[in-house]
């Protein structure tokens, strides 16, 4: 297998830089060498600059400045590589999937032709990495034809110049399934780069694409692989893991994050690795954590869509091949677009548009003001609250009652003001649609008796191992209201449910509709696996184009579907 060969060469790599030190390390010489590492996360295939709230950058007085775009970005990468000539970039992953049409129709091949046009060395897997399995993650990398779809944007599409990394993620019987890591030399120096995806990867995608897969623990996979570079004298690591945390707020370099995820693995994972790019989360944050053995490293996110770029300054010292962990400066630096776009990425990016335009240019409705998906303190948000009217009315032919729907699949606002493509003020072009609801999720439509749409409102706060609630608020269709506490206990928090007006029957059945990833319990809702009677129908984002056709000069509904209490 093709893997195996990579993961064999790896290993080769990892025992010449063993057999490279034998005799030497008395003879260099005490001086450091720089090393810059430059990293993006949760891109996306944003190639053209996002728009709305998801192409901009909170600052710390609190204003915000225009980012992102590929063309900008890779403008960056060059000055920054410039100022250090020793430099690596690198990726935390979901550079591809929930994409814009422009990337998305060409099954992200674009995107994977921007990430090699900028240089990149290296990319853990993301959980979007993975929502089409693992032949297409094979075919993203190695290249070749869409086996449905074929070649559609360049022929031969040549795959990705750099490799996809997961230390965690292997086949049931144990065998590892992706490369784990790659090493890169700076200055005859092994830098050995380590990636790691989220444990709970099968929560966030459907069933049949990780069947036949384990995706493990990630300090015990951290470990376990810095042991090995550790073996192999290999004394400067880096780890894209790809699991984030939350922020209260501040700007690019601000630490302000609550606990989660990655700064749990940051601090529990081997004190042989030097430095930590995060993702997932899309939140920007720049913070020094302790390591076991008590020294400092950087835990670091740039946001997403490409609007930030991570970057850590290290300094190697030649003799013992290891980071000075003290002079180490790290910064999120903002893909300003005040700078001259790179020449060659725009013109991938010019001819990425123009073949996607008479699909994406195509308009699907009107609106009256952006329609949002930031929420209300209820949970609630317009944007939400319209794509769950749009699969309620998809699927009357179902009998459907209520619709819910996860936030997690809603990717960027609808704004009013006209897109670079000069479509109008307000008008939504399929293309903008699609930006909202890029999944092609199938609706289906379930019955629950009242006790577990309960039980699924419930799910709605969902404990974690180390003590902290991570909150999933579901956007409900306008035919389900309820009341949550914020004092309420764990599964005692939601009151007063009705449908369609009338108090829920606990014991009484309810049809609702839900995208087939809620319908398998996808997200934590595992109690929306249980339903039965299931019946199919369209696909998230034809329901929501219908709806928005159907509706013209749509307005922001008024957020009254969900009331929270003290």
């Amino acid at each position: 297998m093709i893997v195996t060969k990579r993961i064999a060469a790896v290993a080769a790599v990892v025992g010449l830089a063993l057999s490279g030190f034998a005799g030497t390390a008395s003879a260099a010489p005490a001086a450091t060498t720089d090393l810059r590492l430059i990293a993006f996360n949760d891109f996306h295939g944003n190639l053209q600059p996002p728009a709305g709230s998801s192409g901009r950058v909170t600052l710390p007085n609190g204003t915000t400045v225009d980012a992102g775009g590929a063309a900008y970005l890779a403008a960056h990468v060059t000055r920054l590589r410039g100022q250090a000539p020793n430099s690596l970039v690198l990726a935390a992953g979901d550079n591809i999937g929930a994409s814009p049409l422009t990337s998305a129709l060409f099954h992200d091949e674009p995107t994977v032709e921007f990430m090699n046009k900028i240089g990149t060395d290296a990319s853990v897997i993301g959980n979007h990495e993975w929502d089409e399995g693992y032949a297409e993650l094979l075919r993203v990398q190695f290249g070749g034809c869409h086996p449905t779809d074929g070649c559609q944007f360049h022929k031969p599409y040549r795959g990705a110049r750099f490799p996809f990394l997961a230390a965690n993620i292997t086949f049931d019987n144990g065998l590892p399934a992706v490369l784990p890591v790659t090493v890169k030399f700076v200055d005859g120096i092994p830098v050995g780069i380590i990636g790691v995806t989220l444990e709970d990867l099968p929560s966030v995608v459907t069933p049949e694409v990780v069947k036949g897969f384990k995706f493990g623990d990630e300090v015990e996979a951290l470990n376990r692989t810095s042991r090995l570079l550790d073996l192999a004298g290999i004394r400067t690591q880096v780890a894209l893991v790809h699991q984030g945390d939350s922020t209260e707020g501040g700007g690019p370099d601000d630490c302000r994050t609550l606990p989660g995820p990655a700064r749990q693995i940051a601090t529990a994972a081997s004190p042989s690795i030097d430095a930590f790019f995060t993702g997932h989360s899309h939140q920007q944050y720049n913070c020094v954590v302790t390591d076991p053995a008590g020294k400092p490293r950087p835990l670091i996110q740039g946001a997403s869509f490409g609007r930030l770029l991570s970057v850590i300054d290290l300094k190697i010292d030649r003799k013992t091949r290891d980071v000075v962990r003290t002079a180490t400066v790290a910064h999120n630096e903002v893909v300003t677009r005040t700078i001259a776009p790179d020449a060659g990425v725009q013109a991938l990016v010019d001819e990425a548009v123009a073949k996607s335009g008479p699909i994406a240019n195509r308009q699907v409705g009107t609106i009256t003001a952006d329609l949002v998906r930031a929420a209300a303190p209820s949970g609630e948000s317009p944007l939400g609250d319209v794509i769950a009217d749009a699969q309620l009315a998809a699927t009357q032919g179902n009998q459907a009652q209520i619709a819910v729907t996860n936030p997690g699949g809603i990717r960027t606002d609808l704004t009013y003001n006209t897109s670079p493509a000069g479509e109008g003020n307000g008008v939504v072009t399929y293309g903008e649609a699609f930006a909202v609801q890029p999944f092609g999720n199938i609706m289906q439509t379930i019955t629950l008796t009242g006790a577990q749409l309960k039980t699924v409102l419930e799910q709605q706060w969902q404990p974690q191992p180390n003590g902290t609630t991570i909150t999933r608020f579901l956007q409900v269709s306008a035919s389900l209201n309820y009341t949550w506490a914020q004092s309420g206990s764990q599964g005692n928090r939601v009151s007063a449910i009705t449908v369609n007006g009338q108090p829920v029957d606990p014991a009484a059945s309810y049809r609702v509709s839900v995208n087939n990833f809620l319908a398998a319990g996808g997200d934590g809702f595992t109690e929306l696996a249980k339903g039965t009677n299931l019946s199919g129908g369209p696909v998230d984002l034809d329901a929501f184009t219908a709806y928005l056709t159907a509706h013209p000069n749509l307005a922001p509904p008024a957020p009254t579907r969900v009331t929270v209490v003290p």
